[in-house]
């Protein structure tokens, strides 16, 4: 069972000594190595059972650290790092050699970010080196925003667990690069992309991959609970499933279903903020994972603001 507290030293002394530990972000925990030692970087790939085409992102300390590791940091996204870290934003960068190949999956972009959690902040200022740190769960399931959920997934295979309490945003970072001069979205994230044309005007959004990504996140099944994760209108999927008499649980945005029992629906938001439904998302989809349902009913959000990434992720948790 790993160790669970706040001690940042003793964080870094596993570290330091090639080790893995699970960290705390504004977006998800992570599952933090040496960035820059391939052995640990494996040991990341190997604990999460993932696979080695799926490039990882290094986390920092300020905007002033990523010049150690990237040759080049364009002018536009320049001005989004000003503005958005420390926070959910990950850059796509022309990286230096000092960045192991396994870490970029061989592509001549790295993805940095600056993290917005004190105690993950703290621990990549006392450290020499950036943190290679995907969600601390296995590939594809979930992405973990407790400490509890990486303890009951990881808690075998890594010594310590620093805990920040629950995750803010709840969602991945969006992660941003540049072809040409247009900047371009590849993953749809806990950044805004409203807030990101504010400051560089219209943008361009990528479809995910489901091989080979450019960048972390993006393979077509990923998220996903064990069960059956069934997308669609809430009040037609429950009277289909009951029909034929399929035991359900149900993700709903906002409506409460008096007739379905309580502890099998979750309701991501009562007011329908949205930033709330993105808090709430995986744990939502944790809890009715370990339920006693055989299938997981949802609907998609409101295609606007965060409802964009927060149905990016439930797309890809539906794919079979």
């Amino acid at each position: 069972m790993a160790q669970i507290g706040k001690d940042i030293a003793l964080a870094k002394a596993f570290l330091e000594k090639g080790e893995l530990v699970g960290i705390p972000t504004e977006t998800v925990y992570g599952l933090a190595g040496n960035a820059l030692d391939p052995e640990s970087v494996a040991l990341i790939f190997e604990t999460k059972n993932r696979p080695g085409f799926d490039p990882l992102i290094l986390h920092t300390s300020s905007m002033e650290r990523v010049g150690d590791f990237v040759t080049t940091f364009p002018e536009k996204l320049k001005v989004l790092a000003e503005a958005f870290w420390p926070g959910p934003l990950t850059l796509l960068l022309p990286r230096k050699q000092i960045v192991p190949d396994l870490v970029t999956s061989g592509l001549n972009r790295v993805a940095v970010r600056v993290p917005k959690h004190p105690l993950t902040l703290a621990l990549l200022d006392i450290l020499d080196f950036p943190l290679a740190a995907p969600s601390a769960n296995p590939f594809g399931y979930i992405s973990p925003t407790t400490p509890s959920h990486v303890e009951a997934q990881l808690g075998q295979k890594i010594p310590y667990i620093l805990d920040g309490g629950s995750c803010d945003v709840g969602l991945e970072s969006t992660i941003v690069g540049m072809e040409e001069k247009e900047i371009v979205v590849y993953r749809l994230g806990g950044l805004e992309i409203s807030e990101i044309e504010k400051l560089v005007g219209p943008i361009k959004i990528k479809d995910h991959s489901s091989s080979n990504p450019q960048a972390p996140g993006l393979l077509e099944s990923h998220y996903a609970p064990r069960k059956p994760f069934i997308l669609g209108n809430l009040k037609e999927l429950i009277v289909k499933n009951r029909e034929e008499k399929v035991d359900f649980a149900v993700l709903s945005f906002s409506d409460f279903f008096p007739e379905i029992q309580p502890e099998s629906q979750i309701a991501l938001s009562a007011d329908k903020n949205l930033h709330e439904a993105a808090k709430n998302l995986f744990a939502a989809m944790r809890t009715l994972d370990e339920g006693n349902a055989a299938v997981i009913l949802a609907e998609l959000m409101p295609e606007t603001g965060l409802g964009r990434a927060i149905n990016d992720r439930l797309k890809r948790a539906a794919v079979k």
